[in-house]
């Protein structure tokens, strides 16, 4: 493999066979002209991959690689206004169905060894992320009165830190009112912050025998059913845990069951963590343990909004925005991969960089990945020329 890009081994990564069948089903290729839809996901990766700002760093980036595109799987470079075009036209969902079909084809190589939490249940952490767009150009972003943005719901699986859904909406739409259609998966656990006090949703949640780890907001109307016993030696940090029932009787309505309430004081940032949950079972500093590895979907934000292109966007439709967010989602899937799957400590951060500077070298890429620092070959011993005229004894 060391005689193709490293562009086009990562690539290869992507079974050919799941995008020509989304293909087919979505019919994207009709009317293509040329630019087909496996193209275009090479172009949009390509922006990814090598940070590419606009249309004309796409079509310039690619068609620097002359006699290297046959490996990506195209036969010519393609132009900006076709890149441009098809961004708007081509759906945005064929790029969500071939990242929820990646997931589940690549995305246990990703999977970490979980850490620090004494359950085993499948834990999700939820949370949104808020794109900000300029109003004037993404005149359907709409958020507030003079500024535009998307927001991108996620449910983040814990032990893979990759999103295993995603509601792309408008600025406008709440965290929660984008939460509703989240998968359920009986038994699991959703943690998330304030503002996902939403009783009816997770009145919902508790029929569908899903536990839950919110933070609760100040003003929460409860009165106290039951203290329960707090550690003695240790959980130092665990203040209150006690069961509770809804005092509002709008909230009452809502959601009629007991809560159990847990506080626990963070160290780190001087400050009490209120938490509401309907799990009566596990100790009260597993419930604090539980919030706390919500940070981890602070993490993905930040890493795909800071080491792909995200921020700023090369289409100004809704589809161009929502392919480009998607194909960004298909990148650092890869990215996560590539990374636990080396052999090498990677940070995100360098595995990035460090792919962006050799996109087009050809080099074997898990050779590569574990191994990015070898050591050049020693050179040969010295050996002393003869003298051609010395006389022999």
């Amino acid at each position: 493999m060391g005689n193709i890009t490293l562009f086009s081994q990562i690539i290869k990564k992507i079974d050919r066979s799941i995008f020509k069948n989304l293909v087919k089903e979505k019919q994207t290729n009709k009317g293509c002209k040329g630019f087909d839809s496996w193209t275009h996901l090479v172009s949009m990766l390509f922006c990814h991959f090598a940070k590419s700002t606009s249309v004309r760093d796409i079509s310039n980036g690619l068609r620097s690689a002359t006699g290297n595109l046959n490996h990506l799987g195209i036969s010519r470079a393609p132009s900006k206004s076709s890149i441009s075009y098809q961004n708007k036209r081509r759906d945005s969902d064929l790029f969500r169905d071939l990242y929820y079909s990646l997931l589940g084809s690549l995305g246990q190589q990703a999977s970490i060894k979980r850490s620090k939490l004494r359950i085993k249940v499948p834990v999700y952490l939820l949370d949104a992320t808020v794109i900000s767009l300029c109003l004037s150009v993404f005149d359907w972003a709409t958020f507030r009165t003079k500024k535009g943005a998307v927001k991108m719901h996620t449910l983040l699986e814990y032990d893979g830190k990759l999103p295993v859904y995603v509601n792309i909406t408008e600025g406008s739409v709440g965290d929660n009112k984008g939460a509703y259609d989240i998968p359920l998966e009986k038994g699991s656990v959703i943690v998330a912050d304030r503002y996902y006090n939403d009783f009816p949703m997770l009145n919902v949640w508790d029929s569908k025998e899903v536990f839950f780890v919110i933070r609760h907001k100040g003003n929460l109307a409860f009165s106290t059913v039951e203290e329960r016993e707090l550690p003695t030696t240790t959980a130092q940090h665990v203040l209150k845990d006690e069961e509770i029932e809804l005092t509002n009787p709008q909230s009452k309505a809502k959601y009629p069951g007991r809560l159990r309430r847990v506080a626990v004081w963070d160290e780190e940032n001087q400050q009490t963590i209120e938490l509401i949950t309907n799990n009566f079972a596990w100790a009260a500093q597993t419930i604090g343990d539980l919030y706390k590895s919500r940070w981890e979907i602070e993490v993905f934000f930040r890493d795909i909004k800071q080491l792909l292109h995200i921020k700023t966007f090369i289409g100004t439709s809704k589809n161009a925005v929502m392919t480009q967010i998607w194909t960004a989602l298909i990148t650092i899937l890869l990215l996560k991969v590539m990374k636990a799957t080396a052999k090498f400590g990677w940070h995100l951060s360098n595995l990035v960089a460090f792919i962006r500077l050799n996109i087009f070298v050809k080099i074997e890429l898990q050779k590569w990945l574990d191994s990015p620092f070898m050591e050049p070959d020693k050179p040969p011993q010295n050996i002393v020329q003869g003298d051609l005229f010395a006389q022999t004894p």
